[in-house]
């Protein structure tokens, strides 16, 4: 597998929404950074913007060195060619604790009316236990020991935010999923893949 090929792979592992019909997605970005502020410029040489035709589609995260991937789509930071530093992913296979603050970063639209940054926008979320996050009133049952929960009281990620990283003091533990759920309501917390959970597959990919 040639490089660009294995990042493309690692950038979408928690993009998976990108695929769900990539021109609709690009001519009307879905998700958002809610709450949030502008993050500091080259405080996260990690981040990836995936894009189509030069608008940005979801996010991603580079977690290994020197790879470059190829448009359709392009990788890039703020529309430009960008070789970004990786960040030290999690391999241990346990759950973050409830309550830790977790930095998610994104250029997904930042308000209801749709309006789309053009630098980059961050949020802090505290973790929420998956049992929690299982109740009826929230997600019902449907997080699984592969995913983890974020509280979503009108500071949140949404799908525009797809494939961005949930990081946990300065380590990556998840990414951002999609899903039909209303951002930044606190009765459905946001959803994130868990990285750990598939270490051995990751691993596999680089190898």
């Amino acid at each position: 597998m040639h490089s660009w090929e294995r990042l493309a792979v690692l950038v979408l592992l928690g993009a998976a929404a990108c695929g769900e019909g990539a021109r609709a997605w690009a001519a009307q970005p879905r998700g958002r950074i809610l709450g949030g502020r502008e993050a500091e410029a080259h405080a996260r040489p990690y981040m990836a913007s995936v894009q189509v035709n030069g608008a940005h589609l979801c996010g991603g995260v580079l977690v290994a060195d020197f790879f470059f991937f190829s448009p359709p789509p392009t990788l890039s930071e703020k529309g430009r060619w960008a070789c970004c530093a990786p960040l030290p992913w999690q391999r241990v296979d346990r759950d973050v604790a409830p309550g830790t603050l977790c930095d998610v970063a994104g250029w997904g639209t930042v308000n209801h009316a749709g309006s789309r940054p053009d630098r980059l926008q961050h949020v802090l979320l505290p973790v929420l236990d998956r049992a929690t996050c299982n109740r009826r009133m929230h997600h019902d049952g449907a997080i699984t020991e592969r995913m983890m929960c974020a509280e979503s009281n009108r500071r949140d990620s949404c799908k525009g935010d797809s494939g961005g990283p949930l990081v946990c003091g300065g380590v990556l533990e998840g990414v951002v999923t999609s899903g039909s759920r209303v951002c930044g309501n606190r009765k459905k917390p946001g959803i994130y893949t868990r990285v750990a959970s598939y270490a051995a597959w990751i691993d596999s990919v680089l190898a």
